[in-house]
């Protein structure tokens, strides 16, 4: 819920600074003042293209134009050191923070540093002392703030990141935490003597040479809300590798597993097409037996699904059935040949 929250605000806040920002160039145009005109305009469209603004800004190509709009307005910020107007320099302060925000460590430094510079430079020779004064003080306190501000951000990063148990593009558990909770999983089954199953689902991508990894990946966002959507409450489902997630069903036999792993493939090859990618699913189901733990039963998984997609893929296939049927097979065979 404080998720949902904050990205509510900043959408808001986005689109007010958007707006307010557009009406500062529109004004500046017709009163004559072409570079905070330009610069408000920079300003705006920087916002325009955040993420904050709309959530699908974070793919290609919006973040390359967001950082591109950020050293145009760099760039005229700078120019109004020597070409005025003078209002227009203090907007200078916002440049450290936009740095810090966009760009990593090294390129943020690196701006922030020729900033500085080049502001004590035209300031030394263009203004009397105490404007000077008034301009520097106040920018290098805004470089220190965002020093700090940087500082808290990587601390507050590396405090949290033992605790992040979701993966921020599909919103599934992180794969860290599966081992530990498949085996709790197993351990209440085999407590209270119910069925569990696992799902695989994977991208059949090694089928396909025409979708680009990009496109893919943009997606993926709605296939973690799509499989969120498919899930029982007390199920939990993990990313666990780039293109494939993990289901695990308390309570459900692998007869049922395999019933919803094919409604769940189905329903995702919708999704793929719909949004232009020839693509197929495969799914591998895996019932807990006697003896099995958190690994032989991940591996069972995998095992099924790897089979489905040897067998050309857009399929789902149970670990028990097509092992059963390769044992009895090789029992046939024995004694035959």
């Amino acid at each position: 819920m404080a998720q949902m929250a904050e990205k509510f605000l900043l959408s808001r806040l986005s689109r007010a600074g958007f707006v307010t920002l557009a009406v500062i160039a529109l004004v500046a145009g017709l009163f004559g003042a072409p570079l905070t005109a330009s610069a408000a305009a920079a300003a705006a469209a920087l916002v325009f293209t955040g993420s904050a603004f709309h959530p699908g800004r974070t793919h290609n190509p919006w973040p390359l134009i967001h950082r591109g709009l950020f050293f145009v307005l760099l760039v005229l910020l700078l120019s109004s050191l020597w070409a005025g107007p003078l209002s227009l320099v203090h907007w200078l302060y916002t440049a450290p923070l936009l740095a810090f925000a966009l760009l990593s460590l090294t390129p943020a430094v690196a701006v922030t540093a020729v900033c500085a510079v080049l502001a004590m430079v035209a300031t030394y020779w263009s203004i009397g002392l105490a404007e000077r004064h008034q301009m520097l003080s106040p920018f290098l306190l805004t470089i220190m703030l965002s020093s700090i501000l940087l500082f808290l951000r990587e601390y507050k990063s590396r405090q949290l990141a033992p605790l992040r148990r979701t993966d921020e593009l599909t919103q599934a558990a992180s794969r860290e935490y599966l081992s530990a909770d498949l085996h709790k999983e197993i351990q209440r089954s085999e407590r209270e003597g119910t069925d569990m199953s696992l799902i695989i689902i994977g991208l059949d991508t090694h089928l396909s040479d025409t979708d680009p990894d990009a496109d893919i990946r943009a997606i993926l966002p709605r296939i973690g809300r799509y499989l969120h959507s498919q899930l029982r409450d007390f199920d939990s489902y993990y990313r666990v590798a780039d293109l494939q997630f993990l289901i695990i069903l308390p309570g459900v036999s692998t007869a049922d597993a395999a019933t919803r792993a094919e409604i769940i493939r189905k329903g995702l090859r919708a999704l793929l097409v719909s949004h232009g990618l020839e693509l197929t699913v495969s799914a591998g189901i895996a019932g807990l037996n006697i003896g099995d733990d958190a690994d032989s039963l991940q591996q069972s998984a995998a095992n099924a699904l790897r089979r489905a997609q040897l067998q050309g893929g857009n399929r789902a296939q149970s670990y028990s059935t097509w092992s059963h049927v390769q044992a009895s097979e090789s029992d046939i065979g024995g004694p035959a040949a």
